[in-house]
């Protein structure tokens, strides 16, 4: 029900847009998480389907923008100024939850099947 697309390789200080879209699904919050080896899955930036509110996690802020298009159900994360550490796989995910949780993994009940972001020199 979730598909995301839109990874892949790219140098230091580069960008990447990444897409979701998720047909059939009616939770009202849409979020963003990224996995590295070995490493557990953390938020990444999240939207309100309806208002549009946002919510990034440190890391994100000022590189990162979330934005939605209702009418094709889909989200997007423009990613500029890439490092390396933003390297991992990109995970989007819907869930229901109160805003003040919407950066807890466990609270989605939606996932994409994941896109790969790499960050080299």
């Amino acid at each position: 029900q979730l598909q995301a697309s839109g990874g892949g390789l790219v140098q230091i200080g580069g960008s990447l847009r990444l897409s979701c879209t998720a047909d059939g699904v009616t939770d009202h919050t849409m979020g963003w998480f990224r996995q590295a080896p070995g490493k557990e899955r953390e938020f990444v930036a999240a939207i309100r389907r309806i208002g549009g509110g946002t919510k990034y996690a440190d890391s994100a802020k000022g590189r990162f923008t979330i934005s939605k298009d209702n009418a094709r159900n889909t989200v997007t994360l423009q990613m500029n100024s890439l490092k390396p550490e933003d390297t991992a796989v990109y995970y989007c995910g819907t869930t229901r939850v109160v805003w003040s949780a919407v950066s807890d993994p466990s609270y989605y009940n939606y996932w994409g099947q994941g896109t790969q972001v790499t960050v080299s020199s």
